[in-house]
């Protein structure tokens, strides 16, 4: 047999049983200490408890608002479709390009078109989405193409 043909012996290790007489180690408390609600059966803990004392979000004061109506619009800049060669683009076309995030069937988030890089975009497109920032809109009407609300 040589060197690099060695292998590890199989070694078969007895699960530990606790609880069966103070000669095997592991008798009387069973590893668990003593009593104690961890001690008990059932006895466990949530990750969260504060052993009583009032829970730190209770102690922490609320702050600001959340505004439940709130729309989460998928944003687009005017600056992407720079480099775009279509004359007439939609938001399944926008998806398609990767100039937006697919939306997930439980979450079919609407599309907004904001104006940043207004500097630089001069393209006499349509532009199909399902909201446009008032810059957005007269810039893409300026140029002369169309802005659309879905």
């Amino acid at each position: 047999m040589l060197l690099h043909e060695l292998k590890r012996p199989k070694i078969k290790k007895n699960k530990k049983r606790l609880g069966k007489g103070d000669g095997s180690g592991t008798g009387g408390t069973a590893g668990r200490g003593h009593k104690g609600q961890k001690a008990r059966s059932g006895g466990n803990i949530p990750d969260w408890f504060e052993g009583g004392q009032m829970p730190i979000q209770r102690r922490l004061p609320k702050r600001g608002f959340k505004n439940i109506f709130r729309i989460p619009y998928r944003i687009v800049n005017l600056e992407q479709f720079i480099n775009v060669d279509v004359e007439e683009i939609d938001v399944a076309k926008m998806e398609e390009l990767g100039i937006v995030k697919k939306a997930g069937r439980s979450n079919p988030r609407p599309v907004k078109i904001l104006a940043n890089g207004k500097e630089k975009f001069e393209k006499v497109m349509t532009i199909k989405a399902n909201a446009f920032s008032e810059a957005a809109k007269a810039l893409i009407e300026k140029n002369g193409g169309k802005a659309e609300v879905i």
